[in-house]
């Protein structure tokens, strides 16, 4: 980024509730800026509360060990993330933002243990098909090395961007086809789940009163949930370093049923998410590994 970024330090996780309220208030009043701010949020040694990782990875799926989850920094950086796309000066409304796609890279394994910094900032708003898009971007860092980085791209429908150019290509990666690797009985009680550990407390994950008004027949999983129970389910089978690249297509309703499928691909997984009854409906799809 820019020398002249102006960053902002945060002594704790910004209240995630309170932001979709001010947000939601936001939404309906005129004069939104037209291009992201050069600003940054950061969080300095941060140390993760082992009480709460037991428990995101008892929602997501995955074992306890000496190290983090690929997918759970994420949520250390979304409250960050949060904070940003709910303050007036971001050019596209909170509410109804749809997850399109994320890309996570691990540099190398992160220790339960380690004092993490933890920076976020959006960059890239561009048109889009169906209105506009933006990346959220998410660094973490030990002793002043990346080791972690994030990026999620979001889309506001009907929203448009200043110039009018496309972003940067989203992956489309080859939806692997066979039998299941694994079928997953998925709860109506996922999303409040995982909105207790990851703090993403967006109505339409809830319940199927507050879904319903956002659009939905009832309420969807968590995007960044579905892609950890993948990650989940890999797990003992990746490299240290990896990438993880996962594209949202269709939402998961709560309760369901879904299919994990699986092909090789190098050192690396190809794998969709799919429909049980109709495995023609693609949940998500991406690839993970080196």
């Amino acid at each position: 980024m820019a020398g002249d970024t102006v960053v902002t330090e945060l002594s704790g996780p910004p209240a995630l509730g309170p932001l979709y309220a001010a947000a939601a208030v936001r939404a309906a009043l005129p004069g939104r800026a037209r291009t992201v701010a050069d600003r940054a949020l950061v969080r300095r040694g941060v140390v993760v509360d082992p009480a709460h990782l037991v428990d995101y990875a008892r929602v997501c799926g995955f074992r306890v060990g000496d190290a983090l989850p690929v997918t759970y920094p994420h949520v250390l950086a979304f409250p960050l993330q949060v904070a940003l796309m709910a303050a007036r000066s971001f050019p596209l409304p909170l509410p109804g933002l749809v997850h399109l796609a994320n890309r996570i890279t691990v540099h190398r394994p992160v220790a339960v243990s380690e004092a993490l910094d933890v920076r976020v900032h959006a960059e890239h708003l561009a048109a889009h098909p169906k209105g506009a898009r933006v990346d959220l971007v998410a660094v973490v860092s030990a002793a002043g090395e990346p080791v972690w980085e994030g990026r999620s791209t979001y889309l506001s429908r009907g929203a448009r961007a200043p110039s009018g150019e496309p972003g940067p290509e989203l992956p489309e990666p080859e939806v692997p086809t066979g039998p299941a690797a694994a079928r997953w009985r998925v709860p109506g009680d996922t999303g409040r789940r995982y909105a207790a550990v990851s703090g993403d407390v967006n109505p339409i994950h809830l319940y199927p009163l507050t879904a319903r008004a956002m659009g939905f027949p009832r309420a969807i999983a968590h995007g960044m949930w579905t892609a950890a129970r993948v990650a989940a389910a890999l797990e003992g089978r990746l490299p240290d370093a990896l990438t993880y690249d996962v594209g949202f297509r269709r939402p998961l309703l709560l309760p369901s049923a879904a299919e994990l499928v699986t092909a090789r691909d190098g050192d690396a997984w190809r794998f969709a998410v799919r429909g049980v009854k109709k495995p023609e409906k693609i949940h998500l799809a991406g690839r993970i590994g080196g």
